[in-house]
């Protein structure tokens, strides 16, 4: 059962954690940034552009799930204040995925246009990514508060583009790991959750709802008594 609503914290404390957590957020791009240069012995691996694509994409999932986990987090515990911090948790995800996509076209292929798309048609996993990463562009471009105004009801129903597309990037893990698939069965089991958690919410808000022909038939007797 949803936790009661309880006030939050004031404007100051919610800046300064959002604050916080812009640079927590930052944290692996920042140390990605100082492996990839050898800083302090800091190190990629025998393989570094390989190891950059893939800390790049994993960090683009790690941010959609937690953009996920908001509601769920919220609805729980009551603490209506965390949706403050779901846009920049989203364009974090973007950040991450279109570092992703820009180590693997830039560095790896070189900007080869014909090589990448050769490996967009003839590659499935590439071809569910660059799926996933093109449909989160219009949720970045919209994500400003001057979107959400104009577009109105509409910015919901496109904002709901991250359920497939997190499904794409599981998928996407998923067929990109050739052997070791526990990992990204493991981000399948989160995302099942937290979707599993949305539906059986819904159900149980149009459960306590009613349906249409209950809530006439209440009015009537509510009316006739």
């Amino acid at each position: 059962m949803p936790a009661p609503r309880r006030s939050g914290p004031g404007p100051g404390v919610i800046r300064a954690l959002k604050v916080l957590l812009f640079l927590a957020c930052l944290v692996p791009a920042g140390r990605l940034v100082l492996e990839t240069f050898g800083v302090g012995g800091l190190s990629l691996g025998a393989n570094p552009v390989e190891e950059l694509i893939h800390r790049c994409g994993k960090w683009g999932l790690n941010f959609l799930l937690i953009t996920l986990a908001v509601t769920p987090l919220r609805r729980l515990t009551g603490w209506n204040w965390l949706v403050r911090f779901r846009r920049m948790f989203g364009l974090f995800a973007f950040f991450y995925v279109s570092s992703h996509f820009l180590v693997y076209a830039g560095i790896d292929q070189r900007f080869d246009v014909r090589a990448i798309v050769e490996d967009i048609a003839e590659r499935p996993y590439i071809t569910i990514g660059m799926t996933a990463l093109l449909l989160l562009i219009p949720l970045a471009v919209t994500s400003t508060n001057g979107m959400m105004r104009r577009l109105g009801r509409r910015w919901q129903k496109l904002h709901r583009l991250v359920y497939p597309i997190a499904i794409l990037g599981v998928w996407h893990f998923y067929w990109q790991v050739k052997l070791d698939t526990l990992e990204p069965l493991i981000y399948a089991g989160i995302l099942a959750a937290l979707l599993g958690f949305r539906l059986v919410d819904r159900l149980r808000r149009r459960k306590r709802a009613g349906t249409p022909t209950q809530r006439s038939q209440h009015d009537h007797l509510a009316h006739t008594r």
